[in-house]
């Protein structure tokens, strides 16, 4: 077995040795995060631009669009009942590490008082990938300093971020 390999097992059977030792408990406590890019709209399909008409009249002129030629990187907080913050970053705004610890700060900790309150108390296992972004000083210092725990991520393993299978295909 590769050293990749072994770290997604052990992840694994980490995850799943807290969850038989914590129960429900511990599914709920999980916040994770992860970014992707959203279009501004999507193009109508056939069957959302259908018109009923008569034999006699002519038919609507369909102009063929594609997908938006605007996208906006979004980062998504949620949990297992839902999203708990969505933050559309501005255009032309880079996500580097100050960026990523003042959304932390300044918007995702307000989100969860707002949303789960109590949890902030109870403690938060926090997950996001291995991004260099979210693996920064900075970062880390600020989720130890909320003494939030996070919850490692096998490098090169997209299939065990929920939201890459979960959240974002019903997204998108």
């Amino acid at each position: 077995m590769t050293d990749e390999q072994e770290s997604r097992v052990n992840f694994c059977r980490n995850f799943l040795r807290r969850f038989q030792t914590e129960q429900n408990d511990f599914w709920g406590r999980i916040i994770t995060v992860d970014e992707t890019w959203v279009y501004s709209w999507d193009s109508e399909t056939k069957r959302q631009s259908a018109e009923w008409r008569d034999f006699d009249e002519p038919r609507p002129e369909k102009v063929r669009r594609k997908e938006g030629a605007l996208k906006v990187m979004h980062m998504i907080f949620f949990y297992m009942n839902g999203v708990v913050l969505r933050w559309p970053v501005h255009i032309g705004t880079t996500v580097n590490a100050w960026y990523y610890k003042k959304v932390l700060q300044d918007k995702l900790r307000p989100a969860i008082r707002k949303k789960r309150p109590g949890l902030l108390e109870s403690g938060i296992l926090f997950h996001h990938d291995n991004a260099p972004v979210h693996t920064a000083r900075a970062v880390t210092d600020v989720l130890a300093g909320y003494q939030w725990e996070t919850l490692e991520h096998p490098s090169y393993s997209p299939d065990l971020a929920p939201c890459d299978f979960h959240l974002f295909p019903k997204m998108k």
